[in-house]
């Protein structure tokens, strides 16, 4: 299966409390050291006083912190807390061809211009392009991953534009890449964002492919695992319903 190794050995670690949207404050050695975090979101549900997670120590000469946050461990199992994790595991899944209905398709520019900013991917396959969008995934409520944890102007703009481009006849997708292994099921965070959740459903119905995969996290690494059930507007599909990545998509 498609996915990315950690390439220095974690370091353990237990979460104190939140400093700002990129910072943490971590107990480790019994002292308490500042950790960057790589994800803009609230990520409530994930760091709680006291919870154990794991620090990547870092390279860079010069760098205010010694350590990025990288995995929190919930009785369930590993969660990444690395938003910047999912688009290089997705390319990784893609020249695997391993991603479900991508198979085939090879990336023929990174952050292509899409509307006034950028998408993540532009693929191409048979000469057919395809604007693709990925989006981290960290929240996971009673079994459902919801995307977003909060409001998000960015992510309604990414779908404008990708409807846009469906519109134009040009391909168009959105990954939501749940960087954990215990969802069954995706569905748009109604609560946080009903503006999303009503773009992402427009989105669908203009021919804009929607695909949740979620992963297998442990102290090695992070790789795809399965793609799951969308919940748009039917939210009885039964759990189980899944289906297994593979070489063959």
């Amino acid at each position: 299966m498609a996915g990315i190794r950690f390439s220095r050995r974690l370091v353990p670690a237990r979460f104190v409390r939140r400093l700002n949207r990129f910072a943490a404050l971590v107990e480790m050695g019994g002292r308490q050291e500042r950790v960057h975090v790589r994800n803009s979101g609230r990520l409530h549900e994930l760091l709680r006083l006291g919870r154990p997670v794991l620090l990547d120590p870092a390279v860079t000469q010069g760098r205010r912190t010694r350590f990025t946050l990288a995995l929190v461990h919930l009785p369930s199992g590993y969660v990444s807390a690395d938003a910047h994790l999912p688009n290089p595991l997705v390319a990784e899944g893609l020249r695997a061809r391993a991603i479900p209905g991508l198979t085939g398709y090879r990336i023929l520019r990174r952050e292509p211009a899409l509307g006034g900013g950028r998408a993540d991917f532009l693929l191409e396959r048979g000469g057919r392009q395809c604007l693709l969008e990925v989006k981290s995934v960290s929240l996971v409520e009673k079994g459902v991953a919801l995307f977003p944890d909060a409001p998000t102007i960015r992510g309604r703009t990414h779908l404008k534009h990708l409807i846009a481009a469906r519109r134009q006849g040009l391909a168009a997708a959105v990954l939501f890449v749940i960087q954990r292994s215990d969802a069954w099921a995706f569905a748009p965070n109604q609560a946080a964002d009903p503006e999303f959740s009503a773009a992402l459903r427009l989105a669908v119905r203009a021919g804009v492919r929607v695909q949740a995969l979620t992963c297998h996290v442990d102290p090695m690494g992070i790789r795809l695992a399965a793609c799951i059930p969308l919940l748009l507007d039917h939210p009885d599909i039964p759990a189980g319903f899944r289906c297994r990545l593979s070489e063959s998509g």
